[in-house]
């Protein structure tokens, strides 16, 4: 079994995200510079209480995994947890298509809830059926 350090699981975590692979869109996201993880991940740092902490809160990371490598390195997120994270991203850029989605279906109303629910549940169906 190979050891790996703990700067050392920030980079296969940083690189196993397709939309914050990069150290700049990484960083960015957890508000530091591409330098400061650069040398974190080189362990030329050492990995701060703050900065652990703002790696699991953005990106979903089980502390444990990220500390001593025990563990998923993702935990689980509950169903309200999963949609706080969606709108907190499509939020993040107002002219995208998922923002645009949310602000619709904002505007729902209780009769167009119920079209809207029988159009997913025939999706799902067939993509269940396509599948089989």
């Amino acid at each position: 079994m190979i050891y790996m350090t703990e700067n050392e699981r920030i980079k296969v975590l940083r690189k196993s995200l397709p939309d914050y692979s990069t150290l700049i869109k990484f960083a960015t996201k957890i508000g530091v510079s591409d330098a400061a993880i650069s040398q974190v991940e080189t362990g030329k740092c050492n990995v701060s209480d703050r900065l652990r902490r703002e790696i699991c809160r953005e990106f979903n990371v089980n502390e444990q995994w990220l500390r001593t490598g025990e563990g998923e390195m993702f935990r689980d997120m509950s169903a309200a947890e999963e949609i706080d994270r969606f709108i907190g991203d499509a939020l993040a850029d107002d002219k995208s298509f998922r923002a645009q989605l949310i602000a619709t279906l904002a505007k729902l109303d209780e009769s167009e809830w119920v079209v809207l629910e029988a159009i997913a549940e025939k999706f799902v169906a067939e993509i269940e059926n396509s599948g089989s």
